[in-house]
C-alpha cells in the first residue's frame, strides 16, 4: 500500500529533523524517513565524540521549533569567546608578535550574552526528533532505507528497503554527504578532497568549565579546543572537553594507535599551552575532509537540504548552521507556495530556495578554503601574510565584529566591503 504525504523527507539528523518540524507545524503532512533508530541519551554517559557549535542564529531557530528547550534539559555548553591565532614557529614570526597576531571575539563586544553554545549532535538529533514526534502532522518512520525513487509530471514515490512505498509532491533530500536521495535524482556533485584529516578526541581535564573555544593553527592544520560540560560529582573539579587534531592521515593513524597514556602526553605536547591539564581520554576518531557541492539543488521533485546539498571544511564549525540556514529558507519558500496554492516542486519556488542559499553556502566554503591554504604551509611570505592579516583583524575591532555577528546569525549579511571582496575572488562562481 502506497502512503501518500505532501512532503517526504529522507534523512532524520539535525537538519532533516528540523526541516520536517519545521514543516509539519506550518500544516504540512511530512513523512520523516531514516534508517537509524531513535536516538537515546543517558546523562551518566560520557559525551557524544560528535559536537557542533551552534551559533546563536541556529539556537533561534531550535527555539522557534520547539527543541531548544529540550536540548538545555539534557545538556549544552555557552561559551563567550572564540580565540584564534598562528603556532608556526618561523624566524619571520619575530616580526609580528604573538599577541598582534592572535585575534578573539568576545561576546560582550558584540552585544551579545554569548556567541554559541557547544551541543553533543546526539543531543540534538533526539531533541528535534522529540519535537517531530509531538507534532500530528509528522510521521516518523526509522528502521527503514530507500532502494528506489520514481519521478512522474505530478508526484514522486519512494520504495523503502521493506517494500513500502511513500508518494508525495515533493521528496527532501536531507540523507548526508552520501546521500543515497541525491544519487537516485541523478544530482551530480563537484567534489575536493583534503590532504588532511580529523581527528576528534573526547577527553576530561583539571578545572572548571571554560568559556572560550580556541583554534591554534599549524602547517599540518589547526588544533582545536571547544568545551563541554561538568565531570560531575564523580571527577571532582574537572571538566569535558572536545580536542581536534588535524594532520596528514598517516599521522592520524599513528596517534589513533597510541594507548591512552602516550596519546595523551602527545597531546599535550603539540597543541598550545592553552590547553588545560588533561586526565582522561575517553574516545577517538578520525575522519576525511572534503569540500563537495550538488551542481543542482534541485530536480524535477527532489530538492536537497544540508550535507546532501554542500560539505564544506569544518574548520570553523559552520556546516550544521549552514544546514539549518537550508532548513529555514525551504521551509520558509514551500510556505509561500502552499500560500499561494502552487505546486511545491514548481520550478519558481525551488530555483527560489537555491537562489537564496548557493551563493551564501558558496561563499562560506570559500572562506573555509582560503583560510585552509592560508595556514596550511610554512612558505615565509605566506607565513608573513597570514599573521599581518590576524593582526589587521584585531586591530579593526569594527570589521571583526560585523564578521563574527554575521557568522553567529545576528545580522543577515556580510560587511558591504567583505560581500565586494568575495564577489571577486576567481573561482567563487564555479563552487
Amino acid at each position: 500500500m502506497t502512503q501518500a504525504f505532501d512532503i517526504v523527507v529522507v534523512g532524520a539528523g539535525m537538519v532533516g529533523a528540523a526541516l520536517a518540524t519545521g514543516l509539519g507545524q506550518n500544516g504540512f503532512r511530512v513523512a520523516l524517513v531514516d534508517r537509524a533508530p531513535p536516538p537515546t541519551f543517558n546523562p551518566d554517559n560520557a559525551p557524544d565524540i560528535r559536537v557542533s557549535a551552534l551559533s546563536a542564529g541556529s539556537e533561534r531557530y531550535l527555539e522557534s521549533l520547539g527543541a531548544w528547550d529540550r536540548i538545555g534539559n539534557m545538556r549544552a555548553t555557552p561559551y563567550k569567546r572564540l580565540a584564534v591565532w598562528d603556532e608556526t614557529h618561523h624566524p619571520l614570526q619575530n616580526l609580528v608578535p604573538r599577541k598582534l597576531a592572535e585575534v578573539q571575539f568576545d561576546a560582550s563586544e558584540l552585544g551579545a550574552h554569548h556567541l554559541g553554545h557547544i551541543v553533543e549532535n546526539s543531543i540534538t538529533q533526539q531533541a528535534l526528533w522529540q519535537t517531530a514526534e509531538a507534532c500530528p502532522q509528522v510521521t516518523l518512520l526509522h528502521g527503514h532505507g530507500v532502494s528506489s525513487l520514481e519521478q512522474t509530471d505530478e508526484s514522486v514515490t519512494i520504495t523503502l528497503d521493506d517494500g513500502g512505498e511513500l508518494a508525495a509532491p515533493l521528496v527532501v533530500g536531507a540523507d548526508g554527504a552520501q546521500s543515497r536521495i541525491r544519487d537516485l535524482a541523478g544530482i551530480g556533485v563537484t567534489r575536493n578532497q583534503y590532504d588532511q584529516q580529523a581527528m576528534v578526541i573526547s577527553v576530561r581535564y583539571q578545572g572548571p568549565v571554560e568559556d572560550i573555544t580556541w583554534q591554534g593553527f599549524q602547517p599540518s592544520g589547526p588544533r582545536a579546543f571547544l568545551p563541554l560540560h561538568s565531570a560531575g560529582p564523580k571527577h571532582p573539579g574537572e571538566s569535558w572537553a572536545s580536542l581536534v587534531w588535524y594532520d596528514c592521515p598517516d599521522e592520524l593513524a599513528r596517534l589513533k594507535a597510541l594507548e591512552p597514556s602516550k596519546l595523551m602526553a602527545e597531546i599535550q605536547s603539540a597543541f598550545p599551552s592553552s590547553l588545560p591539564l588533561l586526565t582522561h581520554i575517553d574516545s577517538r576518531a578520525s575522519f576525511p575532509i572534503a569540500r563537495q557541492h550538488a551542481k543542482h539543488y534541485y530536480s524535477n521533485r527532489v530538492v536537497l537540504a544540508g550535507d546532501s546539498a554542500h560539505t564544506i571544511n569544518p574548520l570553523a564549525g559552520q556546516g550544521v548552521n549552514l544546514g539549518f540556514q537550508d532548513a529555514q529558507a525551504l521551509q520558509s519558500v514551500l510556505k509561500e507556495a502552499k500560500r499561494a496554492g502552487d505546486d511545491l516542486a514548481a520550478p519558481k519556488w525551488l530555483n527560489l530556495y537555491e537562489q537564496q542559499r548557493r551563493p551564501a553556502n558558496r561563499r562560506m566554503m570559500l572562506t573555509m578554503d582560503v583560510f585552509y591554504h592560508l595556514f596550511s604551509n610554512r612558505i615565509p611570505p605566506v607565513h608573513l601574510l597570514r599573521n599581518l592579516g590576524l593582526g589587521a583583524a584585531r586591530a579593526l575591532p569594527f570589521a571583526r565584529n560585523r564578521v563574527a555577528r554575521y557568522a553567529m546569525g545576528i545580522d543577515e549579511e556580510l560587511p558591504a566591503v567583505v560581500r565586494q571582496i568575495t564577489s571577486r575572488i576567481p573561482g567563487l562562481n564555479q563552487l
